[in-house]
This record gives C-alpha cells, sequence and structure tokens, in this order.
C-alpha cells in the first residue's frame, strides 16, 4: 500500500478492476473460465505487490517486467487464430463499448495518484493522458450502436482512435517508471503502479482493456468485409 493514500482511493480503484471483470464477462456471454484465470493472476499480483515485491525497481532484471510480461503473453495468447475465433464467437459487439467505461473512474485515480506524487502529471488528463475521452464516449458508441444508428465503420475508426490513446499512455507510464529504459518524469517517476492494488492496472484492467478493442477490430473489419463482398 501506499503511505498517507487515502483509503477511498484504492477502494475507487478496486471496485473498478471488479467492473472491468464484471463488465467483460458480459460482453463474452458470461465466459468464466477466462475470468478464472484472470481472478486467479490478480490474486497473485496483489499478494506480491503488497509484500513490496514490485517496489524494488532496482533489480536486473527489473521485477515490474513480472507484471508487464504475463500481460503481454496473454494477450499474444489471445490472437492465436483459434483462441481468437473462439473469443470472437462468444463476443457480444454490443456490449463490448460498456467495457470502456471503465476508463473514466481509472483517470479519476490517476489524477489523484499524481496528487499524492505517485505518479507524473503525464500520466494524468492534466498532462498528456487523453484516454478518458474513451471512457468518456463509450456509453454514447454503445448505446448508438445498439439502436444501429452507427455503422460499423464508425466503429472501427472509433475503436482503432481508442486503442491508440490507451497504447500512447502505456508506452508513456512505461517510459517514466524508474526502469532503465526511463524516459520521462526524472523528478517524479512513476511508481504508484507498483503497489497494491494499483499494480491490477497494468496487471488487469489495460491488458482487458486492450484486448477488448482488438477482437472488436477483427469481428468489426470482417463484418465489414462481408458486407463489400456481398455487395
Amino acid at each position: 500500500m501506499i503511505e498517507n493514500l487515502p483509503s477511498w482511493i484504492a477502494w475507487l480503484f478496486g471496485i473498478t478492476v471488479i467492473l472491468t471483470l464484471w463488465l467483460y464477462w458480459l460482453a463474452n456471454l458470461k465466459s468464466g473460465k477466462l475470468i478464472f484465470f484472470i481472478t486467479i493472476g490478480s490474486i497473485i499480483h496483489s499478494i506480491l505487490a503488497f509484500q513490496g515485491f514490485y517496489a524494488d525497481f532496482s533489480t536486473i532484471p527489473p521485477r515490474f517486467i513480472f507484471v508487464l510480461l504475463p500481460s503481454t503473453l496473454i494477450i499474444m495468447y489471445g490472437l492465436l487464430p483459434k483462441i481468437r475465433r473462439r473469443v470472437m464467437q462468444d463476443r457480444d459487439l454490443h456490449l463490448s463499448p460498456f467495457v470502456h467505461l471503465v476508463r473514466v473512474p481509472v483517470e479519476i485515480v490517476l489524477v489523484f495518484l499524481f496528487y499524492y506524487d505517485t505518479v507524473p502529471e503525464l500520466m494524468t488528463f492534466e498532462g498528456r493522458n487523453f484516454d478518458i475521452l474513451a471512457g468518456v464516449t463509450a456509453p454514447l458508441i454503445g448505446a448508438l450502436y445498439v439502436r444501429g444508428k452507427i455503422s460499423n465503420r464508425i466503429m472501427i475508426i472509433w475503436n482503432i482512435i481508442c486503442l491508440a490513446l490507451v497504447s500512447f499512455i502505456l508506452i508513456n507510464g512505461i517510459l517514466s517508471a524508474p526502469l532503465p529504459i526511463q524516459q520521462f518524469a526524472f523528478d517524479q517517476p512513476n511508481t504508484g503502479i507498483a503497489y497494491f492494488p494499483l499494480v491490477l492496472l497494468p496487471a488487469v484492467v489495460v491488458p482487458l482493456v486492450i484486448y477488448t478493442h482488438i477482437i472488436d477490430l477483427f469481428i468489426l473489419f470482417g463484418k465489414t468485409k462481408d458486407r463489400n463482398h456481398v455487395s
């Protein structure tokens, strides 16, 4: 835990993680197996972070790689053709945009982490983090798509933009952490994400958000291709 950090910030983020898992579960026809494994991984990361394992940035290789590497490998595994097709079959494209609602409370948490000197300003919407736009527009885009008011092409554009936003801030977050590759925020590095429960942002929330965008794009591009082929 981060010292002197108000407990409500940790609680807000904890609820956000649960909301992320629940919305993803709903959008994937209540597929429980994946959520089970994500939950187990979350518990392991939480225990290690609570004990301060990830907070030591001086080791070689940095311990934080054990947060980033599993998430990357899981996304890569989920993109294997056989696994991807299975996920695409279970995906409810009308519900998946609402997964991105969680990006609003995430941005609120990041702002207060900046105020308590645990993340740099560039990680907030007061700096160079514009990911809150994805969270704010998610319910509108989702509602319009459910009602058939916007096309698959608009959904493709929205998903690409939002994927770029989260990827941009993810890269900035990594490059502002006190790692050997650090490039930004030397005066106030990104250390908050190494502590419980905030470690679940790079370990769970961000990977699910990114994976949701990627799978939705596969589905939407397929729908657009099929429609063009028919016409």
